[in-house]
């Protein structure tokens, strides 16, 4: 008469082989961690719901962003967006998405757009575009994947281009550069 052992004996390895790979798992490194900026309250609003908006094919229908908050933009064809300028990214992918959005910022200073995929954005003040200061990029981690800084004025209408998606949606959220410890 067969033993029932070996028939015991595989839920059992399997059971032991799935625990095994999940203490693994919860070992490895959060790949958001290495950020080398302080990241933290825009951990926080990626952590967050976010709220949907459709990105502007032009100007005139470019989404109202507020920083401080978390969206996640519907974008279009590249192709089909009336850009004010050309995009600043060095790549044009094939089937790429794009989108326009809008802001207004109260007070002047180092502001950080972040977003969940490597998605190209120029930022433009009065037709022009600024240059941003810096930026970080984190493999593996979409919470932030990318963060850009640009010093960006005050009361003035700014446009954001975004531009070189792989993805038809991309979250964003724009938030104030925390002040370095003096």
């Amino acid at each position: 008469m067969p033993s029932a052992a070996p028939a015991l004996a595989a839920p059992f390895i399997a059971l032991t082989l799935l625990l095994a790979a999940a203490a693994v798992a919860a070992d490895a490194p959060d790949p958001c961690a290495a950020f080398s900026w302080d990241v933290r309250q825009e951990r926080a609003l990626f952590a967050a719901s976010p709220t949907m908006l459709a990105a502007g094919q032009t100007l005139a229908a470019a989404a109202v962003l507020v920083p401080g908050r978390m969206y996640e933009l519907t974008l279009s064809p590249q192709s089909q967006v009336s850009f004010a300028v050309p995009p600043g990214g060095h790549h044009q992918l094939e089937g790429a998405h794009a989108g326009l959005a809008r802001l207004t910022l109260p007070a002047g200073g180092l502001y950080r757009i972040s977003l969940d995929q490597p998605v190209w954005v120029d930022v433009l003040a009065n037709g022009a575009a600024i240059q941003s200061r810096d930026f970080q990029g984190r493999p593996g981690c979409n919470a932030p994947h990318k963060v850009v800084e640009f010093l960006l004025p005050a009361a003035t209408p700014l446009t954001l281009q975004f531009s070189a998606s792989a993805a038809a949606r991309v979250r964003v959220s724009v938030t104030r550069s925390p002040q370095p410890p003096t």
